[in-house]
């Protein structure tokens, strides 16, 4: 919205009158509906003045559509899209002094991953993402922000980075810059970012805004919690299926044993039993 054609100066007929009045605002329905006016009567009975370009009547017109898509954007509760970058916090901030939940797991991190869990309950139900697996996630892939050393708004106290991928780790791909540095703070390679280690095309993709605040920051517990939910979910998989939910894993890892790793973890999570040594092969 914003951009208005200008009226034609042509003729304008009675039925198209009609078909626009439930368009126009109350009081020019009710000049057009007071008598039984020609299309040469129309421009007499309405007064206008042009404005910036525009006549009188078609920037009633135009705030009356938009005020009507506003309404229907209230009804659907379509959100904007959060914005994506890397947010630069002050040093020195204090550490999030929240209880810790089973096997000493941070406590800002359960914040995180459960609100992903309810947001993704509302969301997309069909899922049926459980906290306990986004936590496996979030141990394997970075002991969650390195033993929570996270403040309370769930920013890492220090940024978390993988290994660069340019070749030279044995077993890692090469994989060429993307996002120009915005997200990684790297030129030339990529590298995943954040605590839950999102590529950063990945990232772009399904980035989504865990705490509310408009942004999507891939070092950020609450907003990668929700994104790593919200990838794994993706393509309308069910995580009661243990079938579908190995498929979600192994998106993140075309490996069985990280897919073992996190498993072990999701269960010990919901059971307060730390996983057997057999059950965490080396990835």
């Amino acid at each position: 919205m914003g951009r208005h054609r200008k009226p034609s100066s042509g003729s304008l007929g009675r039925s198209s009158v009609l078909a626009l009045s439930g368009l126009l605002p109350a009081g020019l329905v009710a000049v057009a509906g007071a008598s039984d006016l020609d299309p040469g009567d129309l421009t007499d009975a309405i007064q206008q003045t042009p404005a910036d370009g525009e006549t009188a009547l078609g920037a009633r017109l135009a705030a009356a559509l938009d005020e009507t898509a506003g309404h229907v954007m209230a009804k659907q509760n379509v959100a904007p899209p959060p914005v994506v970058k890397t947010v630069a916090l002050a040093e020195n901030r204090e550490r999030a002094d929240l209880p810790a939940g089973a096997l000493g797991i941070p406590g800002v991190a359960v914040a995180a991953y459960q609100k992903a869990e309810h947001i993704l309950e509302a969301e997309n139900p069909e899922c049926n993402m459980p906290w306990s697996m986004l936590a496996g996630i979030g141990r394997v892939e970075s002991t969650h922000a390195f033993g929570g050393k996270a403040d309370v708004d769930g920013n890492p106290l220090s940024p978390v980075y993988g290994p660069v991928l340019d070749g030279s780790l044995y077993g890692n791909h090469v994989i060429s810059d993307t996002d120009g540095g915005e997200l990684d703070g790297l030129g030339g390679y990529d590298r995943a970012i954040g605590p839950m280690q999102f590529l950063p095309e990945t990232w772009k993709r399904y980035a989504a805004d865990g705490n509310g605040d408009g942004i999507a920051d891939p070092q950020n517990l609450y907003d990668a919690a929700l994104t790593a939910g919200k990838y794994l979910c993706s393509g309308g998989l069910n995580m009661r299926d243990l079938a579908q939910q190995t498929r979600a894993i192994l998106r993140y890892n075309n490996s069985m044993a990280y897919v073992a790793n996190v498993m072990a973890w999701a269960n010990s999570y919901n059971s307060g039993v730390a996983p057997k040594p057999a059950e965490l092969p080396k990835i």
